[in-house]
């Protein structure tokens, strides 16, 4: 298998393309500035993760973005500090400023030029139009949480995806999904029968960070560190299929 077989990259785009760990822990700061010393970036993510995971089940029709203020509420009573409605609120609307990755932009429109973009993705749509200006690309289709009502990994976020595109002509076969969470992504891919491809974002870090742990480890096709690391793979697949 070689990246060149593909005409079609599916993202994740949280974890992936943009550094959501990051915006996460910069948006907790007012609930974080309450709790005891003593509490590591991983415990906050690992928290959160819970908490969201939980609530995408239960809520599954909630924007995401009206998804995270009850992250918030349920992040402050489990470390008994007060908040407020208002910081809440404006924990669902912090997803605007998390940052792209460095490489994310160059990489994608890099990519752009060989492959079919498209977004599958966690979010709410308007959410999803900051984040996309930040990646400077015009993708090729946008699937968004809010469209299909279900958080991957439901079975329907990729059913919707795989659907859609099929409607286009894209096949199962000529897909590459993309992606960092093991959980939400690589694992429900497995299930679909679509490529993989590994964005290892935390490759220097312990544990899964704001996503939860997927059990068994996804089968995955192509395992990279960055967006970067990806493209020169892509650069190199080509330069070899030329020179045969």
């Amino acid at each position: 298998m070689e990246l060149t077989d593909f005409d079609t990259l599916t993202f994740d785009c949280y974890g992936t393309l943009i550094d959501w760990e990051s915006g996460i822990f910069e948006g907790l700061r007012p609930l974080l500035a309450r709790v005891e010393p003593g509490i590591t970036r991983d415990q906050v993510l690992e928290a959160h993760a819970r908490h969201e995971s939980s609530q995408q089940r239960y809520t599954p029709f909630k924007r995401y973005q009206d998804l995270l203020p009850i992250v918030y509420k349920r992040l402050a009573e489990e470390w008994r500090v007060s908040h407020t409605h208002e910081e809440c609120v404006a924990y669902g609307r912090s997803i605007r400023n998390w940052p792209a990755f460095e490489d994310s932009a160059s990489s994608l429109q890099y990519l752009k030029k060989h492959y079919k973009l498209v977004i599958l993705s966690n979010v709410d749509n308007e959410s999803f139009a900051y984040s996309n200006a930040k990646l400077q690309v015009e993708f090729d289709a946008i699937y968004t949480a809010e469209d299909v009502g279900s958080y991957k990994p439901s079975p329907r976020n990729f059913e919707y995806m795989i659907g859609k595109l099929g409607e286009r002509g894209i096949t199962k076969d000529k897909i590459l999904h993309t992606a960092e969470s093991l959980f939400h992504d690589h694992k429900p891919a497995n299930e679909f029968g679509l490529a993989s491809c590994w964005i290892f974002r935390r490759h220097a870090q312990q544990g899964f960070g704001a996503t939860m742990d997927p059990g068994a480890q996804p089968k995955i096709d192509f395992r990279f560190n960055s967006m970067a690391d990806l493209v020169r793979a892509h650069q190199e697949a080509l330069a070899k299929r030329s020179g045969s």
